[in-house]
């Protein structure tokens, strides 16, 4: 880990000094290799598949599971970051004092990013592109499950560096899957500027109690779509449709249900038949007023406060917007938050009074994304306040410095 920490480190000021050309040239070169090594790749994925199976869920298993179209989609991804303006090097503010001095905000590279992630292996070439467009090194640490994959994935992007005469230590992968590595990544002071955990609440909290180094807050995604008394049924239904099943494994996929009582014992027979009747039936876990409606699996204690990332979904009924916003602020974990209603007055409540990274008004959860943002791709979902939150593009991935010019001032 050390030499590799050493390497990264000498790396940063050579990354950080290339031009956006530069950049964009290394960019294409990483996609195509990526395209051209697919062969290779899924033969790594394919011994990943086979060693998970039958210790994670279909679901992770689907998320951990590359095939030529997410292949495909990871290339452009990168082709997607390659065609946004570099963020390096523009002058966020300027003005000039009574003294002559002009000050200039500058936006500057972070330099050394570390990501911690677990089976998704496209992060892999999301974090590796927008780390390079916007000037910094990056260490990825990918979960075991995914880990073959993931290396084939970097000996990929690598090449397209070394294609390109740019040091292939901008992208390098802990070759370690276990704790101690996740660890002393968190634990490295002087090498890592900025670490980005990606991941379930586990990894968060380990980060967050275990760095000494800056770290961001991605990740868990407890997200609520709320059915005002006034909205519309059908959409109600296909945005919550969307949200639980599109891809349950995500972040952005919906956990909680609220539905208006007034409007329950209509809405809630719909909202079985729909998910009785659908591709993957999911398990509705009931408080005891939906429960009175219609048959589920009682909630438990934890039902409203869990990431399910599977087929279930946790319902509950509330008196009005104002208990629904109570127990989004009790239970959410700040990541995203829906409503659906025909009421401008309960829309502007509810995007007032919910404090998430992304609040929707009539639209499903899983647009908190930093594709579906034009942000190219993204290197987590920021569920804190400090420096960066929501879809992390290149504008997160950079600081800022001030650049001072005078004439000879002197104070």
């Amino acid at each position: 880990m050390n030499a590799m920490l050493e390497a990264a480190k000498a790396a940063k000021k050579d990354v950080a000094s290339l031009t956006t050309v530069q950049k964009n040239l290394a960019l294409e070169a990483m996609a195509q290799a990526l395209e051209a090594g697919e062969d290779t790749i899924l033969a790594a994925n394919a011994l990943d598949l086979e060693a998970a199976a039958g210790h994670i869920s279909q679901v992770m298993l689907d998320r951990l599971r590359l095939n030529h179209s997410r292949i495909a989609a990871m290339a452009e991804g990168i082709r997607q970051v390659a065609a946004l303006p570099d963020p390096v090097g523009k002058v966020l503010e300027e003005h000039t004092r009574h003294n002559g001095l002009c000050i200039q905000k500058v936006a500057v590279p972070m330099g050394v990013i570390a990501i911690i992630y677990e089976s998704r292996p496209n992060v892999t070439s999301d974090a590796a592109a927008l780390a390079l467009k916007s000037g910094n090194v990056c260490i990825l640490r990918g979960g075991k499950e995914a880990f073959r994959s993931c290396d084939a994935i970097v000996d990929a992007l690598r090449s397209g560096l070394k294609s390109q005469g740019i040091s292939e230590d901008a992208v390098s992968l802990v070759q370690d899957t276990s704790r101690s590595s996740a660890t002393e990544l968190m634990t490295a002071n002087g090498y890592i500027d900025l670490l980005i955990p990606r991941g379930g609440a586990g990894l968060i909290n380990a980060c967050l109690k275990t760095a000494t180094v800056p770290c961001i807050a991605t990740g868990t995604g407890i997200c609520h779509v709320y059915v005002e008394k006034s909205a519309d049924q059908d959409m109600a239904l296909s945005i919550i449709e969307n949200a639980k099943t599109s891809r349950p494994s995500v972040c952005n996929a919906e956990e909680v249900l609220l539905v208006d009582k007034a409007i329950a014992p209509e809405f809630l027979p719909k909202l079985q038949k729909q998910f009785s009747a659908g591709k993957h039936p999911v398990e509705l876990r009931l408080d005891p007023f939906a429960a009175s409606i219609i048959p589920g699996t009682p909630a438990g204690d934890r039902d409203f406060d869990t990431e399910f990332l599977d087929y279930i979904l946790a319902v509950k009924c509330v008196e009005d917007i104002n208990q629904a916003i109570a127990h989004i602020a009790a239970h959410s974990t700040g990541h995203s938050e829906a409503i659906v209603t025909k009421d401008r007055n309960a829309m502007a409540a509810f995007t007032a009074g919910v404090d998430s990274a992304a609040v929707y008004v009539n639209a499903s959860t899983r647009f908190t994304d930093g594709g579906e943002f034009g942000l190219g791709c993204e290197m987590g979902i920021s569920t804190q306040k400090l420096h960066a939150r929501g879809p992390m593009g290149l504008k997160e991935l950079t600081t800022y410095k001030y650049v001072v010019y005078g004439h000879g001032n002197i104070r």
